[in-house]
């Protein structure tokens, strides 16, 4: 039903059951908020989208309230304005002055409600607790002083990831954001898909920056600093320079990094064919063997740790192969060392990634050969700017570099496997080819792609009727284990991304307008997909030669160590 309010003074139709911040949305009226998120049931616990409603004694939260036929609402009357400057002061009072040092400043929305609102002075006093910063986590600080207690961190961490790290204590002024009894970042179930990151409206929780450490090892003339980045990246990086939103900037990467003082440079595009290939081997050893199905994805880092905290029963349902951050590591501290001979003491790899959750994976003790990292430092797409500004690097004014061409990829599995769906759709490929010993007909699987949370496609195989799920962001997950555990699930394969859209979206990646953003760097894949002549990894001329001349003439185990390892259940203290 269609019918009229009246909005500052101005008629507007409207929708019953619209939201008023929704309506306001829609007709260009910006109405300031704390609390909510896009795509989640509003609270109206910040107050800070307030309006004044003629025959409310009360301001009313806007995002929470339904419009109703005989509204006249004001929303930036004088005691409305008043209201929301009084909430911005009482969270500035107990805030730390320390914007210049600050991750965030410049980027922080309570700074920006305080410029909004025209805010220049500390009105109200406060006797501010000392909160010590908490920096145990492998991945994620946080300081609490920052906290607004705004709840985003808490409702993304339990209903998008299913975890449930953070909750709301005490009570009153007393009120904070922590982890289980309190108790440091590392001590809890923390995944570390740094989604809570991307949410936070100030810099109560950042990753743990590393891009410092790298400065020493860049003048160190023995040190032979190795550059590998996720081509998620080189698609987001456009954003923070003023380039076409969602344009592939592949080749100035490559420039870049090499202006900055990397002396190798490659896409991690090749190990993501290389993990094709071997889950393709995986699949087809289990269809030969009876099992176990249906085997899940593993280059998601959270995804491997939620798997071994909650549901360790389902561990040897994982793909063993390695992501491709972790296939590249060693292979440049074997087979690039070998061909460039280079000591191993002297290479230092760098990931750089949209995930904060690599930096995790990296320190894994499975993650090493006889005692040495296989990648030495991660750096997220973030510090990743941080480090080009640092450097005074001109971006506009960049040419176009090639990658080091000992690891080339020929295929845009690399880079559909950044997309949710991407990593099933380009591994089905190649799975077809593997288990049918033909070529599928059409390489698009739509019915992999789109932002649903549960995707799923049966598609035939031969004699197989092969299912395959792709779970987009973890609140779903514990349906799919149920399915399985109920013997009725015919699925084969599943892939499972933390972060809903994928890689694209990480925890690492630029703070960003999470739907237009995705929906453009989702775009830009697959047209770049659509671009390339080679579409399966199999037929790329290059990872065949690469079986052929060094993998395949390895020791009996050697391959497989480099390319695969396992896991185990982890006990979580909290």
């Amino acid at each position: 039903m269609i019918f009229e309010i009246e909005i500052n003074n101005k008629p507007v139709k409207v929708k019953r059951g619209e939201t008023i911040k929704s309506v306001l949305d829609r007709i260009g009226i910006n109405v300031p908020t704390i609390c909510s998120m896009k795509d989640f049931t509003p609270t109206g616990m910040c107050r800070m989208c307030v309006v004044e409603v003629e025959g409310k004694s009360n301001l009313i939260p806007s995002c929470s309230f339904k419009v109703e036929e005989w509204m006249k609402i004001m929303t930036h009357s004088p005691r409305v304005i008043k209201a929301r400057k009084t909430i911005v002061e009482l969270l500035l009072a107990n805030h730390p002055d320390d914007c210049l040092y600050c991750e965030r400043n410049g980027d922080c929305e309570l700074q920006t409600l305080a410029e909004d609102l025209h805010i220049r002075e500390r009105r109200i006093p406060w006797n501010k607790p000392k909160q010590k910063i908490d920096k145990s986590g492998v991945s994620i600080v946080y300081e609490p002083a920052k906290c607004i207690l705004c709840g985003r961190c808490v409702r993304v961490c339990k209903e998008t990831i299913g975890v449930s790290t953070l909750d709301f204590t005490n009570r009153g002024i007393h009120t904070s954001v922590q982890t289980a009894l309190n108790k440091a970042m590392n001590f809890s179930n923390c995944i570390n898909c740094g989604q809570c990151i991307l949410v936070c409206p100030t810099a109560a929780l950042t990753e743990r920056i590393n891009f410092s450490e790298l400065e020493t090892f860049f003048h160190d003339p023995v040190k032979k600093m190795i550059a590998l980045y996720s081509p998620s990246v080189s698609i987001t990086l456009a954003d923070e320079f003023g380039i076409r939103p969602g344009k592939d900037i592949t080749g100035i990467i490559n420039a870049i990094l090499r202006k900055i003082g990397f002396d190798g440079v490659f896409d991690s595009s090749f190990g993501t064919e290389l993990m094709i290939m071997e889950q393709s081997k995986e699949i087809t050893n289990r269809l030969k063997n009876g099992g176990p199905f249906p085997m899940f994805s593993s280059c998601c880092q959270a995804w491997i740790k939620y798997i071994e905290q909650f549901y360790p029963e389902f561990l040897p349902h994982l793909s063993t192969t390695k992501s491709a951050q972790q296939i590249m590591g060693p292979l440049i501290k074997s087979y690039f060392a070998e061909s460039e001979k280079i000591s191993l003491e002297h290479i230092h790899t760098v990931a750089i990634m949209p995930c904060t959750a690599k930096k995790f994976e990296a320190m894994r003790p499975e993650m090493t050969q006889q005692g040495i990292s296989d990648i030495d430092s991660v750096i997220t797409t973030r510090e990743l700017v941080r480090l080009i500004k640092m450097y005074g690097i001109d971006v506009a004014s960049i040419e176009p570099e090639p990658a080091d061409n000992m690891f080339v990829a020929q295929t845009p599995s690399g880079k559909l496997a950044n997309i949710s769906g991407g990593t099933a759709e380009a591994a089905l490929r190649t799975f077809y080819k593997f288990i049918t010993n033909k070529e599928m007909t059409d390489y698009r699987l739509l019915n992999l792609r789109g932002t649903k949370s549960l995707k799923k496609l049966n598609i035939s195989m031969g004699k197989n009727d092969f299912g395959v799920a792709v779970v987009n962001g973890m609140a779903n997950i514990k349906s799919v284990f149920d399915e399985i555990s109920s013997g009725n699930s015919k699925l084969h394969y599943i892939e499972v991304m933390a972060c809903p859209g994928g890689c694209i979206a990480g925890g690492g990646q630029p703070i960003f307008d999470r739907e237009d953003s995705l929906r453009t760097r989702t775009k830009t894949i697959y047209d770049l997909d659509e671009k390339e002549m080679q579409k399966a990894t199999h037929k790329s001329d290059h990872i065949i030669d690469f079986y052929e001349k060094y993998l395949d003439a390895l020791p009996e185990g050697k391959s497989f160590s480099l390319l695969h390892t396992s896991y185990s259940k982890r006990d979580v203290l909290l």
